[in-house]
């Protein structure tokens, strides 16, 4: 059949056929606008609203690179190479994530709070902060310590619940940024002692 067939027939099929993904499409949108919304609390005065700005910056790249850094500087060398290997795995992950919105280019929802994070990054999928913070569990669950590991997987998806609360975020960005957090934390498991062998012949400074 024709791409162009004029019989009635051929019209309603071509049609069916092109429109159907993107009304699927739409409604999901809609879907997700909705659902992203009743989550909301940016403009609810209250304790929740507290709650979740805490977690929404809890995840914010700057303070995580800060505190590595001083993880490094003064832990022992197990936590010395804790730090590189999340700070590295923190660095390319942002690389791809940034890559990714300007592909995409999704704008955030419209808001008032989160001004920083809407002037300097204006797109939202997927969610580097849903991504960072559940690329920092996985790889805390890989390396340890346990305890650690758990209390950061608590605080994963509270930080991703958070950004969607406080609207700088729609609930399938976070469900991305989950996604790429978690391949991202499961290859830099696989390759980090290589990395940091090759790291430490390659700078000839004792990192840890």
């Amino acid at each position: 059949m024709s791409l162009w067939d004029k019989s009635p027939k051929g019209l309603s099929f071509q049609s069916d056929m092109f429109f159907e993904r993107p009304m699927n499409l739409t409604s999901l949108l809609k879907l997700d606008a909705r659902l992203s919304d009743q989550l909301r609390v940016a403009e609810k005065p209250g304790a929740l609203r507290d709650i979740a700005i805490f977690f929404a910056h809890s995840g914010d790249s700057w303070f995580w690179g800060a505190a590595l850094i001083i993880l490094w500087w003064f832990g022992n060398s197990f936590w010395k190479q804790w730090a590189i290997i999340e700070l590295i795995g923190i660095s390319i992950l942002a690389a791809l994530v940034m890559s990714l919105k300007f592909i995409i280019r999704r704008r955030r929802p419209a808001g008032e709070w989160g001004s920083i994070y809407r002037n300097t990054d204006p797109h939202s999928f997927p969610s580097g902060h849903a991504a960072r913070a559940f690329m920092i569990a996985m790889v805390a669950a890989g390396l340890g310590p346990g305890w650690l590991a758990l209390i950061l997987w608590i605080w994963a998806p509270l930080v991703s619940l958070a950004r969607v609360a406080m609207g700088v975020h729609y609930v399938s960005d976070i469900v991305a940024g989950f996604i790429v957090g978690i391949l991202m934390g499961w290859i830099v498991l696989q390759v980090h002692q290589p990395f940091l062998m090759w790291l430490a012949a390659f700078i000839h400074f004792p990192l840890w």
